[in-house]
């Protein structure tokens, strides 16, 4: 093969492309305007990127989607955090500034703090499902609000709900405390304070800050703003609802309560303690301190109950935070557990008031009577058993009730024929009938009153013992035969569809109460209706009494079908009860012949008339003159 070398023509063709191509160079390179043009591109870029970079920082702020890349030597980024918090700038370089939780548990509560707000994210007790076997969450999935709007001392408004707290968990004793810090720096700070004790439904909360004077514009009223979503955990939409309710101690000691339906609001002076029932289970806020106001508001969220209802309930409160010298100091409680009397009493403030135990007498009937009567029986008897012996023990101490009733009845049942006669004989003379009946029915011993009184007597125990059931908390979800749960409705057939004002099932107690109550109205309004002389407008009386027979059972069988069973329970053995007294009393205690026989011997003694029978005599004697007087002039 022939060796290729290099000659000079090729040597020469090298040199004069190279030389071509450094003119070619020389004569392209740019202008002094060009270079200036290019610098000019250069600098716009490089500010481009830095509003980027600054924008990226304030986006990620905005969003809290990483706050952790936002540090102090980053100055960019960090000036964009002093123009979007201000003060609190520094809280969001933290490493805490996610969206994290803290986690306690305690016997009786789970509880969980979210970093972002610095509150209660998560609160569940531990000892407690609803009546889907589901634990029971106060607290869950953000159907509570819970800020402090702070006006700072550079004109800015903060919402401590969308600021990084930092969190940390130590031991005092037994006891567990999580504090959270909301931080401007590391001797600047607002905080939050829990301390939870290991089986206690009390949570000690604070809210103290220290070296924000300078920070917060504490001039103005600065106000705690606490919301609420209450659960559904009952088996009865409505009978939960009606039981669900806002209830504050104000004015000293004074309970009051806002609407049970619909909506309602109130600005109420020295609050010291608001309670968000949620029939069984309660959120109680308790200040060591009376608020000097506060603004509660009530929203019924149940618009169908038909509809698998999530929440009742919303109850929100306004409340101003104590600021001494620029600085917070706030001492509170957290309740949250079962709405029970015998742990609420455990605490200061009267807490068990929250509960409605009824007003005045009823109130007091049920906790001087019923609930340490129910409670004695209770521990050595199954609850349904108790129900029954409490039941029983309250018919007989009201018997003397139901004689004296039924006396009264057999009295105006031997004097009927009389008394017919007198209006018979006076039948142009009202007034003259009427004084004659009255002077009867006095020497004789009997009054239409007499049997009416007893009646009236029985009213403050119905109404208590209606007042107790739906607050039994030891009921809760306690058996009793064909029911599962004897605080809600039993049910032995469920319907395809929905009755109004009924429900969408069948249940046997309310059935078995209403045959009861039937049956004693039969007998009962039957001897009432027999007793009663026979007078002008009579029969429509006697009509709306018949028709009080068949109503009463009516409404027992509609209304409770979605109560608790164990208050029909209740009715079903005390109308059974009185039935059986009822027969005893009338076939061998009470003889018709002998109540004659006294009655007749009543009339041939002198009868003293009382004030009240004075004072209607002679009424009705000056009637009659007017009457006789009126009649002459004719």
């Amino acid at each position: 093969m022939e060796e290729k070398k290099l000659d000079l023509n090729s040597i020469i063709g090298f040199v004069l492309i190279f030389g071509i191509l450094l003119f070619m160079m020389w004569k392209n390179q740019p202008t002094p305007e060009e270079l200036a043009e290019q610098e000019k591109a250069k600098q716009e870029q490089v500010e481009a990127e830095k509003k980027a970079a600054e924008t990226q920082a304030e986006t990620k702020v905005t969003t809290a989607e990483d706050y952790s890349n936002a540090t102090i030597g980053d100055s960019l980024q960090f000036e964009s955090l002093k123009n979007k918090l201000g003060a609190f700038a520094y809280s969001a370089t933290l490493p805490s500034a996610t969206d994290n939780e803290t986690s306690v548990e305690t016997d009786v509560l789970s509880l969980k703090f979210s970093n972002k707000g610095g509150f209660l994210s998560e609160v569940k007790l531990n000892k407690f499902v609803d009546y889907d076997s589901v634990p029971i969450y106060l607290i869950q999935d953000g159907n509570q609000d819970f800020n402090i709007e702070f006006p700072t001392a550079d004109n800015r408004i903060l919402n401590t709900k969308d600021l990084y707290f930092q969190p940390s968990v130590t031991k005092n004793g037994n006891n567990t405390v999580v504090s959270m810090k909301l931080k401007v720096s590391e001797r600047q700070f607002l905080e939050y304070r829990y301390e939870m004790k290991p089986d206690d439904y009390m949570v000690d909360f604070s809210i103290v800050s220290s070296g924000l004077s300078g920070v917060v514009n504490s001039s103005n009223q600065i106000d705690l703003d606490w919301a609420l979503k209450t659960y559904r955990h009952d088996q009865s939409i409505t009978y939960e609802n009606r039981y669900t309710r806002l209830t504050y101690m104000h004015d000293g000691e004074k309970i009051s309560k806002l609407a049970q339906a619909g909506d309602d609001e109130e600005i109420i002076e020295e609050a010291r303690w608001l309670s968000y029932r949620q029939h069984f289970f309660s959120s109680i806020l308790v200040a060591k301190q009376p608020f000097k106001s506060a603004t509660i508001t009530s929203t019924d969220l149940v618009k169908d109950e038909e509809i698998d209802t999530v929440f009742t309930k919303r109850f929100t409160s306004k409340l101003p935070l104590s600021f001494v010298n620029g600085e917070a100091n706030n001492a509170f409680q957290f309740y949250f557990g079962p709405t029970d009397s015998k742990i609420l009493k455990t605490y200061d403030y009267d807490l068990d008031e929250s509960i409605p135990f009824g007003w005045g007498i009823f109130g007091w009937i049920n906790k001087a009577l019923f609930i340490p009567l129910f409670g004695f029986l209770s521990s050595f008897l199954p609850y349904g058993i108790a129900i029954i012996v409490m039941t029983i023990l309250i018919k007989l101490m009201m018997s003397f009730v139901q004689y004296k009733q039924f006396l009264s009845q057999a009295k105006m049942r031997v004097l009927k024929p009389e008394l017919d006669a007198i209006r018979e004989k006076y039948k142009d003379n009202k007034l003259k009938a009427q004084q004659e009946t009255m002077a009867l029915q006095n020497k004789a011993g009997a009054s239409p009153l007499a049997g009416c009184l007893p009646g009236l007597i029985q009213l403050p125990v119905f109404y208590a013992l209606f007042m107790f059931f739906p607050t039994a908390f030891d009921l809760r979800q306690k058996s009793f035969l064909w029911a599962d749960d004897l605080s809600s409705y039993d049910v032995i057939a469920e319907l395809p569809f929905n009755i109004p004002f009924y429900g969408d099932h069948v249940s046997l107690f309310p059935i078995l109460a209403a045959i009861a109550i039937f049956f004693y109205m039969k007998m009962t309004t039957g001897q009432q209706v027999a007793a009663q002389p026979t007078q002008e407008g009579m029969p429509d009386m006697q009509k709306m009494m018949k028709y009080m027979i068949y109503f009463s059972p009516l409404l027992m069988l509609v209304f409770f079908n979605q109560y608790a069973s164990g208050l029909s329970l209740y009715y079903f053995i005390s109308n059974l009860i009185s039935i059986g007294i009822m027969i005893v009393i009338k076939n061998y205690i009470l003889d018709e012949d002998k109540i004659h026989a006294q009655i007749q011997e009543n009339k041939k003694k002198p009868k003293k008339q009382n004030k009240f029978q004075k004072k209607m005599a002679e009424m009705m004697e000056q009637a009659e003159q007017q009457r006789q007087a009126q009649n002459r002039k004719k």
